[in-house]
């Protein structure tokens, strides 16, 4: 498959970042894609087909991994692939009983309730191009904990490893979904090198947040935690700033989502660029934040768009209308659209 671009989907747990990490180590030509389950699926392997038909390779495969589909979300697919204008072959590997009937019609759908997805995706890929001591014991790992063997010598290794990806939420994945996938392959890896110690779970657990230190640190100087992740999703806002920046009459600002923290953040990314005015923070439950640092009365903006109000450099709302996203442009889309509708009605 060395000349193949892998898509790979995956679930947003560990089991399925731990198959990301599985084809990480066997392929180059990766894009990692990540999705709960529902709706979300399909807004994916729409973003999929989106950079299938930008890269225009000869050679595709999509790879589907600890997820289980509808067989309406399979025909769906195999009908969207065959009007792509890029050819592309569709590989699933999943483990949940609620997929037999798509495995019983797709010939694609390999499906094995007696694995992790984890382990299936090892066990498949080290069979075409070898085995691997390290990877096996990873998969044997995320497999005790993914399928719940208690008695397991892996089991609370597994149980560590599933905490560190459940509250792993340092970069905001609807935000920066491709920094927030290396953030948590790169944990993945560096916990690997405590699956060998006397008590390996609690060697990791007792390192965790040093390896978290370390990923975020890089070459500044050493700070706590808490303040090195500020700085790096400032540094994240200001490189893609102007594919997230908003405009209200007259005024430049940057829209985040469910970013956290806002305060620190928010003044941290305007004093780090002069050029915006202010900074909006919408969440996943309609509420908005606004911070400024004296260029614009945020209270106004915030009680002409959302009802609310404040302090000039401190404002919130409500946003009764809005339509939560699994994809950002879509957040975006929105916020613009009611911006353009508040500013038409007050000419």
């Amino acid at each position: 498959m060395g000349e193949y671009h892998i898509f790979h989907l995956s679930h947003t747990d560990l089991d399925g970042y731990g198959c990301q990490f599985i084809t990480k180590h066997y392929f180059k030509n990766i894009s990692f894609y990540n999705s709960n389950y529902g709706k979300e699926i399909e807004e994916r392997f729409g973003e999929i087909l989106e950079e299938l038909e930008e890269r225009k390779a000869k050679k595709n495969i999509i790879l589907i991994t600890d997820l289980n589909i509808t067989t309406k979300q399979c025909e769906q697919f195999e009908n969207e692939l065959q009007n792509a204008s890029s050819e592309a072959r569709i590989l699933l590997l999943d483990h949940h009983k609620s997929g037999e009937d798509s495995y019983e019609e797709f010939k694609w759908y390999f499906l094995d309730d007696s694995r992790s997805a984890t382990k299936i995706t090892y066990d498949f890929f080290s069979s075409i191009y070898g085995e691997d001591l390290k990877l096996e014991k990873f998969a044997k790992v995320v497999n005790a904990v993914d399928i719940w063997l208690d008695k397991d010598e892996d089991f609370e290794l597994g149980k560590v490893a599933l905490g560190m990806i459940a509250t792993a939420k340092e970069i905001n994945r609807i935000m920066f979904d491709k920094a927030n996938s290396d953030y948590l392959l790169e944990l993945l890896s560096s916990s690997i090198d405590y699956f060998e110690e006397k008590e390996p779970h609690i060697a990791l657990e007792d390192a965790l947040h040093s390896m978290k230190k370390r990923y975020f640190q890089k070459d500044l100087p050493n700070d706590t935690l808490s303040n090195l992740v500020s700085k790096h999703m400032v540094s994240l806002l200001s490189r893609y700033k102007d594919k997230m920046s908003v405009i209200y009459n007259g005024y430049k600002g940057i829209l985040t989502y469910n970013v956290g923290n806002v305060s620190v953040v928010g003044n941290d990314f305007l004093v780090k660029n002069p050029d915006f005015d202010f900074f909006m923070d919408v969440t996943s439950r309609k509420t908005v934040s606004f911070r400024s640092n004296g260029k614009v009365d945020v209270s106004k903006i915030a009680k002409e768009i959302a009802g609310g109000g404040g302090h000039p450099n401190a404002s919130g709302g409500v946003l009764p209308g809005f339509k939560d996203s699994f994809i950002y442009e879509r957040v975006l889309g929105q916020i613009k659209n009611l911006m353009k509708k508040e500013q038409k009605s007050d000419e």
